[in-house]
Parts: structure tokens; sequence; C-alpha cells
């Protein structure tokens, strides 16, 4: 089998030894080209690449979740077609590795390759959906790139503090929990929209969901994780139905305690709710509107800020090794 090895050079938990490893280990069953990344958005330009001649029938990627979602929208430029296009594999290498870990395979990456070519032995794929968050027609960001994401996006909050700790990381900062949670409080203590929230959630056909300050889409569940600790913020979502929704219209120090302790005691039966929560399960299609620019995520890629995101879940969208 021709395959194609996308490696992000500076992984948070890959050496370059290990990544040599798990290269020589490949390389036994695959016809294998290696690709190293050199800039911000080469693995999506080697995904599409890859889509576009048709050369490969698989492509790995070795990295963290941003590396994962740079391959993905390569290899969607054109739109999806899962029975066309090569399918995909992941080895994880980042510090959170959510897609890997959401599709059930371990966090070593040492672990996941042997897992990989099992799969590959045995035939084990799946065709996962996939969310698309695109320009919305009439607003000011109507010319914004289309821009495909595996687990997550955000619009406000939550995208806020990832802006932040990529602004850390970019200062030199490692990235890790205690970063994104020095982060979160610092974001919440300059949320100037905390108590009243300035987004607006519409549908077609239904009434629109206002005064939003945080709004966190998902394609699967959990959302993310802290340690090994899978934290969910909609629980049922799955990469078999559309997007799932948490809105939340409250973000005093109150209403942040009670949800900020709902998420981190949620589980797949239950996550954050009350009065200030909203949860909508196998949306569609939606728009998340603002009153301002707002920030803007998607799989923990902070991509600016926006007034306007039209949302898209796309079931069977892509092959994934399993």
């Amino acid at each position: 089998m021709r395959a194609l090895l996308v490696v992000n050079p500076a992984a948070t938990t890959t050496s370059a030894r290990t990544r040599d490893v798990l290269i020589h280990a490949l390389k036994s069953d695959l016809k294998l080209e290696v690709v190293t990344t050199e800039y911000r958005g080469h693995a999506r330009d080697v995904g599409r690449a890859a889509a576009e001649s048709g050369d490969a029938h698989l492509v790995v990627a070795l990295g963290g979740d941003g590396t994962v979602n740079e391959v993905v929208n390569g290899l969607l430029h054109n739109g999806p077609d899962p029975d066309a296009l090569p399918r995909l594999a992941v080895v994880p290498g980042g510090s959170t590795n959510v897609f890997a870990r959401a599709l059930g395979l371990p966090n070593d990456p040492v672990e996941a390759t042997g897992a990989l070519l099992d799969a590959l032995r045995t035939g084990s794929e799946r065709t996962v959906g996939l969310g698309l968050a695109s320009g919305t027609p009439g607003t000011a960001d109507e010319g914004a790139p289309d821009r495909w994401f595996t687990f997550c996006a955000g619009l406000g909050f939550d995208a806020g503090v990832v802006g932040r700790v990529e602004q850390q990381r970019e200062r030199g900062k490692k990235s890790t929990h205690a970063l994104y949670m020095r982060q979160l409080m610092r974001q919440l203590m300059s949320e100037p929209n905390r108590r009243h929230g300035a987004i607006t959630l519409a549908r077609p056909g239904e009434e629109p969901v206002g005064d939003l300050v945080a709004t966190i889409v998902c394609n699967t569940a959990p959302w993310t994780y802290l340690g090994n600790k899978p934290v969910y913020a909609a629980p049922r979502a799955s990469f078999d139905t559309a997007l799932d929704v948490l809105g939340l219209a409250r973000l005093g120090l109150g209403a942040a305690t009670r949800y900020g302790t709902q998420l981190l005691t949620s589980s797949p039966e239950r996550g954050p709710h009350g009065k200030h929560a909203v949860s909508l399960h196998d949306q569609t299609a939606f728009t998340l509107e603002s009153q301002a620019p707002l920030p803007f995520q998607v799989d923990g890629d902070h991509l600016g800020l926006r007034t306007s995101v039209a949302f898209t879940g796309v079931r069977r969208a892509l092959r994934v090794i399993v």
C-alpha cells in the first residue's frame, strides 16, 4: 500500500528518535513517503496534493490536533468523497490529541503506531462525519475561507482562551494543561460580555437563541481532555451524527463556577446544564452571529475575530483507519 506520512517536527510529545522509530515501523508494512512540515499550512498543502494526485492510498498524520486538522483540510479541499479520497490515519504527537483519542486510539505514539499497523492488516476503518465552518453570505465574513474541523469549534469565550494560549506558546511557553487553566482564568476576568452575551444562534425554521457568551460546537465526545480525564461539553455528540452545540448565556463568577464544575464532573451521560445553558443535538446547519467581532477557533486553532460563522455538519465525510 502506498502511504504518505506527514510529520510535524515540533510535535509536543515526540522526539526525533521516537519519530525515526515510528517511521521505520511503518516502512516495514507500507510503501512510505515521508514529508516533514516546514511552515504553518504545509500539512494542508501536502494533503491537498495527495488527494488531487491519487498517488497515495493512505495519508498518516504524525502530530497534534493542529496537524490533523491541516491534513484533513487538504484532503477535503475539493469536498468530501470518502470512496475516492485517500484514507486518513493518525499517530498522536500533540499535548491533547482529542481526535485520535475520540477514535479510541492509544495516546502513546508507539502504541498508536502498533494499533495502526494492526488495523491496516485487518482492514479496520470507519467513515466519520466532520464539521465545516464557512463565512456567512451577506456579512463582513462572507469571504472567509471554509475550514473543516474534526472535533470542535467555538466562537466567543473558549476561542478567546485558545487565542491567549497561542500567544503564550509564541513566546516560548510549553503547551500544558496548567497553561490552559491560567489563560482560562485570565479570559474570564477580562470577558466584557460575561453577564450579557453578544452571540445569537440561528437555525432554519427555528426561533433564534440570543445573548450567548460562549458557544462550543462539537463533532464528537469528549470535547477535550484534562490529562487523562475526558471532558464532555456535549455528551451525545458523535462522528456518526451532525453537530452538537453548547451555548452559555452567563459567565459571571457564580455561573462560571457552576458550569466549570459541571464540565469537570461531566460524563458520557451528563454535561453542563441549567437555566443559562442551551444544548442542541445533531444539527445539520446553523449560524452563529455576534454584535461585535469575537475570537473564533477550530480544533484548537485560533483563526482571529469573526462576527458571523455558518456551520454545516457533514455525515460520512472521510474514511479513517481505526
